[in-house]
């Protein structure tokens, strides 16, 4: 018998995890979401690992373009956060991307600007994650900033992280 899914909910909420956003463009369409189950999986080949729920716009763009980019926020991003989880009102006619700079790096990506860290990817691979897409990316371009802290979400709310010691 499985775990009723509010139960495994209630448990993963007690997971600290950082929050990235998942952005893929083509000429005429963008679509970004806020996620929080990424992370890598390769440094030889250079691959990521992102879980997307299934119907959404950005996978099916995703796939479409075979290319994706994942921004990691830092910390005082939270209001990034919710906006591309569709938590913040915009005005009609707006997109998740309303009043948030960005950049592009190899592959057109919308990359958000003054993000934590940044990859830009290729598609590698899709796999069935039952409600999800469990997405890989090869790696094509990344970059970081050394004076952030980052952006963490543990039971339903953001956190700064400082370092012990």
């Amino acid at each position: 018998m499985s775990v009723p899914p509010d139960e495994l909910r209630e448990t993963m909420r007690m997971w600290t995890s950082g929050i990235v956003v998942v952005t893929a463009a083509d000429h005429d369409h963008r679509a970004g979401v806020t996620v929080s189950s990424f992370t890598s999986v390769s440094l030889t080949p250079p691959l990521v690992l992102v879980c997307l729920q299934k119907g959404i716009y950005a996978l099916e763009l995703l796939r479409q373009t075979g290319a994706f980019a994942a921004s990691m926020l830092r910390a005082g991003q939270s209001q990034l956060s919710a906006q591309f989880a569709g938590f913040t009102p915009l005005p009609d006619g707006a997109d998740r991307f309303y009043n948030v700079q960005t950049e592009t790096a190899v592959t057109g990506a919308p990359i958000l600007a003054n993000a934590l860290a940044w990859v830009d990817c290729r598609l590698h691979a899709i796999y069935d994650g039952g409600g999800s897409e469990i997405v890989i990316g090869e790696v094509l371009a990344t970059n970081r900033r050394a004076d952030a802290a980052p952006l963490a979400y543990h039971n339903r709310a953001y956190h700064s992280l400082r370092p012990q010691g």
